[in-house]
């Protein structure tokens, strides 16, 4: 698998362009921005489509929550990556798995297609997304009927800490599933990259 997980993406879009080898440039991606449909906040977005254009990449926006079947399916499977954007993980999911998107991720990102995530983007990647529940509401996602996850990943990705204003949610999330669940816990200036059965934390230089 070839996978790159990020809490702010635009703060590590430099390390992005070195995981692709540069070969990020040129290539299109599907940008899908669903779980910021639940917030009231979407800078982090419009910074991170910033610095994909910035990597030399073209977006071509699927909004899952109200694309067809049809072109859910076209989109993944034609372009060249995968991003799925931070806001409500819970939204996301439900959305996720309403469609059908959910399957096609997984498949297309099984079969070796590179998945970008950003926050909620990566945390839905995790077996489940119980954990969640302090970071975000899960009554913005009124018909997820469980928090399992796609699964695509072993452990437990948790964006944001030691970053405001979610640090004191993501300590309480280590206190209470600390020893039962395996955490990776990533700051907004660092990027879980997992290529093949390799899982490494990287650090960008610009936080240093």
């Amino acid at each position: 698998m070839n996978i790159f997980l990020t809490s702010s993406f635009a703060d590590v879009a430099d390390l992005f362009v070195t995981f692709t080898k540069g070969e990020c440039r040129g290539k299109t991606i599907t940008l899908i921005p669903t779980a910021s449909l639940a917030e009231e906040v979407n800078a982090y977005l419009i910074a991170a489509k910033d610095a994909l254009i910035e990597a030399g990449m073209a977006i071509d926006e699927l909004e899952v929550s109200t694309a067809s079947q049809q072109d859910i399916a076209d989109k993944l499977e034609r372009n060249e990556f995968i991003y799925v954007a931070g806001g409500n993980t819970f939204f996301l999911l439900q959305e996720l798995k309403r469609t059908g998107a959910d399957k096609l991720i997984a498949e297309q990102v099984r079969a070796g297609k590179c998945y970008i995530g950003e926050s909620a983007g990566s945390a839905v990647l995790a077996p489940s997304i119980e954990y969640l529940q302090r970071l975000d509401d899960p009554s913005a996602a009124p018909d997820l009927d469980s928090f399992a996850s796609l699964a695509l990943v072993e452990f437990y990705p948790l964006p944001h800490y030691g970053n405001a204003p979610f640090k004191d949610a993501v300590d309480q999330v280590l206190i209470e599933y600390g020893d039962s669940l395996d955490f990776r816990p990533f700051s907004n200036h660092q990027a879980i990259a997992i290529v093949g059965d390799s899982v490494d934390i990287l650090t960008s230089a610009r936080s240093r």
